[in-house]
């Protein structure tokens, strides 16, 4: 399947979900906000980028503790939801934009989110290097991928393959997520 097809199945299936997205998946996409809330360290200098934001979950979660953060996703029914929520905060924007093409400078976010993302993606380790790519140096990048889709190892692997270094990980049987806290590895 070309990658052109596969991002346009995406598309439309969040699309057709955004209206029910967080009655079926807020719990479990909370569980993975709040293991990687508890592991990594952000400031109310921060610049944070969510890449692949869906409904907006992780907002609330960040909006009170940084200076600004940016959602990005593919689907716009999704970045309607996403918008709603991002008007209670004045620190938080919402764009469409695929994920393997981010309209931003290199190095510009001081942590990045990406939850539940990159198994929706043509080709993962691409994906994540163009996240890696925007994000500062020593920051931190959050990164999960379903374990249906990727084992440890395998995901474990695929971090390494594009020079992350894994700080955290969390695969615990109550996340259906691997978890990977991660900062880019020095050259």
């Amino acid at each position: 399947m070309s990658r052109r097809i596969r991002k346009l199945r995406v598309m439309r299936r969040y699309d057709q979900s955004a209206k029910v997205y967080e009655a079926q998946y807020r719990e479990e996409q909370e569980a993975k906000i709040k293991t990687a809330m508890d592991n990594i360290t952000i400031n109310k200098d921060s610049r944070v980028l969510d890449a692949g934001c869906g409904t907006g979950l992780l907002f609330e979660h960040v909006a009170k503790k940084i200076k600004a953060l940016i959602g990005t996703d593919i689907s716009r029914r999704i970045i309607k939801e996403a918008k709603g929520k991002a008007k209670k905060y004045e620190n938080i924007d919402v764009i469409l934009a695929d994920v393997d093409s981010l309209p931003f400078p290199h190095q510009t976010f001081d942590a990045v989110f990406s939850i539940t993302t990159i198994q929706n993606t043509p080709n993962p380790t691409f994906t994540i290097k163009e996240i890696k790519r925007v994000s500062k140096p020593n920051s931190p990048i959050v990164i999960t991928g379903l374990r249906k889709v990727f084992t440890k190892e395998q995901f474990s692997e695929m971090l390494r393959q594009t020079d992350l270094r894994v700080v955290v990980q969390k695969s615990d049987e109550q996340l259906k997520d691997h978890i990977c806290i991660c900062t880019q590895m020095r050259r």
